[in-house]
């Protein structure tokens, strides 16, 4: 079993509710166990800044599937939220995206798969709610609590939990 973070995000309809979704998605078709949830987080978005705010949560599961075949399902899962790569505009607005942050301690370099992430340390809106959930996790031997700390988190903002 490997220890897996992924990254959740969203810009457009009701991202939360998709969020719940796609976790039973992702538990389900990997046959993996939800370890941790972040909170929802709001932030400004990134890239293309001309554009409604994201949410963004990050969970912790644990799944026997190899890194790829993992990558493969997360983007099955976008898909069937109505996300379409190969069409959509760079950093602009979607309906999910979901990002294989980390796996285990597992270092792949592949044009398909870069592991770990290869801009989570740039990315607050990442390392913010990863950090609620594992902030003395080492990913590429830094630990993202230290990670976060060298970024500005301004117009990141934790929502309350859905009743």
């Amino acid at each position: 079993m490997a220890d897996a973070l992924i990254a959740l995000g969203g810009n457009v309809g009701d991202v939360r509710a998709t969020f719940q979704k796609a976790i039973a998605n992702i538990c389900g078709m990997t046959q993996a166990a939800l370890l941790a949830r972040s909170s929802d987080y709001a932030t400004p978005p990134w890239g293309d800044e001309q554009q409604a705010r994201f949410i963004n949560a990050c969970i912790e599961i644990e799944t026997s599937l190899d890194p790829h075949a993992l990558l493969f399902t997360l983007h099955k899962i976008e898909q069937k939220f109505g996300r379409d790569r190969a069409r959509e505009k760079r950093w602009g607005p979607r309906t999910l995206d979901l990002d294989l942050i980390a796996y285990d301690d597992v270092s792949i370099q592949k044009p398909e798969l870069t592991l770990p992430h290869p801009r989570l340390f740039e990315r607050a809106f990442v390392l913010v709610p990863l950090a609620e959930i594992a902030p003395d996790r080492l990913i590429a031997g830094r630990s993202v609590a230290a990670a976060l700390a060298q970024l500005s988190t301004e117009g990141i903002e934790r929502l309350p939990a859905l009743a």
